[in-house]
């Protein structure tokens, strides 16, 4: 099944007309029909994508991506060990940044790093230590 045919199905399954969704996302009418090799522009397939709820991935694969997301909890800790650590940054004197004082801006982009660095570590963490009993494969 191509993404073509997949959209059709998750509308024809959510009782949604595929006129609705070409026009609201500001396609011509009979576009996603006229698509003949199934496959979507990169850009109009994030448009239907975010429209049906469901992942680009999804569209493409069929499969949901099983990469394991951040609860809340772990979003929160995160934010509270950057804003910390901003702190020190800011308030520290004669920190230097590839041999400049650091601005805010090279602040920012340092905090920036360390934010997607320990994102993906607590992902990475929660895929191999979470016990067997309580994965869903």
């Amino acid at each position: 099944m191509n993404s073509v045919e997949r959209v059709k199905e998750i509308c024809k399954n959510r009782k949604i007309p595929i006129s609705k969704l070409e026009k609201e996302l500001g396609f011509s009418n009979g576009y996603i029909s006229q698509l003949r090799k199934g496959v979507f522009p990169a850009d109009r397939l994030e448009k239907i994508s975010n429209f049906l709820g469901v992942t680009a991935t999804y569209l493409m694969t069929g499969e949901e991506n099983s990469e394991k997301s951040l609860t809340p909890k772990d979003e929160k800790d995160i934010e509270k060990i950057l804003e910390q650590t901003r702190e020190q940054l800011m308030n520290q004197e004669g920190l230097m940044f590839d041999g400049d004082p650091a601005s805010p801006e090279a602040i920012d982009s340092i905090l920036s790093a360390m934010q997607i660095g320990m994102e993906l570590a607590k992902k990475k963490n929660k895929e191999k230590y979470t016990p067997k009993k309580y994965k869903k494969d």
